[in-house]
């Protein structure tokens, strides 16, 4: 490919991008601040030295992520409009780690209320281990109102972010639901572990001898999202079990993986695991 067919190619792109964007002009010829595709593959400008020689490149990049690009500073310090953004997503952030799920919440979707035997917030942030197994009362619960040998054993938990949760399970957690039951699979009783961490999937899957399970729990908040949720599905959840014997569907949320998307993907992925009798890195699902 010589120089010319690659101007045309990387012109081409970027009218492409211009295009998903609603960013489309009627003529770059009119534009002197637009660099020329041909130009910018034979050296004649660099692409680097100001925002005004690439037109609105900058945002068409801008738009197709969530990440801080672009924000400029005035002098040293970041430009106001920036500052404050940062400022309430990391609040927002936070929230979704401080703040706790609901009870009423938890009863409007169904869901049996159960807890880790975490004690706070500060004992969930530095002691994960004890968020992968029930206290002895919500084992207690599970033991007597929970129903044996499911084969799919739906949990929700906290994990690191309330809002995931609160945002999402009441869309998605209905979909699984239903599709559960027209797909002719046996559900146990639907819980919700406060203070929860992935590894109670187990300790729950043991408890009610449960063939498979699928856990949503709420991802590590960022300052892109605090809502993002994953769904963790493993075939014979039992103490002792690694992230290795899990699989993961990740990014749950309106700017990612949206819920009804998510549900799909997961009801497939369910059927295949009890298919062929296992998941994780080994399985073969395809």
């Amino acid at each position: 490919m010589d120089e010319r067919q690659i101007a045309a190619l990387v012109d081409e792109i970027i009218r492409e991008l211009e295009g998903q964007n609603g960013a489309g002009r009627s003529s770059r010829a009119d534009d002197d601040t637009q660099i020329k595709a041909s130009e910018a593959v034979r050296g004649g400008r660099c692409l680097v030295k100001g925002a005004h020689e690439y037109g609105n490149l900058k945002d068409i990049i801008k738009a197709s992520t969530s990440a801080r690009l672009g924000v400029g500073r005035c002098g040293p310090r970041p430009l106001t409009d920036a500052l404050l953004s940062f400022q309430e997503d990391h609040a927002a952030a936070q929230d979704a780690i401080f703040l706790r799920v609901n009870e009423e919440f938890v009863n409007r979707l169904g869901l049996t209320y159960l807890k880790s035997r975490v004690s706070d917030i500060n004992e969930h942030l530095t002691r994960p281990d004890l968020g992968r197994r029930l206290n002895e009362e919500s084992e207690h619960i599970l033991r007597t109102k929970g129903v044996k040998n499911p084969q799919v054993q739906l949990i929700v938990a906290d994990g690191l972010s309330s809002t995931a949760i609160e945002s999402n399970a009441p869309e998605l957690l209905p979909f699984l639901q239903q599709g559960l039951e027209r797909a002719g699979l046996t559900v146990g009783t639907p819980v919700f572990v406060e203070f929860g961490r992935v590894g109670v999937m187990d300790h729950i899957g043991e408890i009610v001898n449960a063939e498979s399970a699928i856990l949503l729990i709420g991802e590590r908040p960022g300052l892109a999202t605090a809502e993002s949720m994953s769904a963790y599905l493993e075939y014979e959840p039992r103490l002792g079990k690694t992230d290795a014997n899990r699989i993961v569907v990740s990014n749950i949320h309106k700017g990612g993986l949206v819920p009804a998307e998510a549900g799909a993907e997961i009801l497939e992925l369910i059927q295949k695991i009890l298919r062929e009798k296992q998941s994780g890195v080994g399985a073969k699902l395809d």
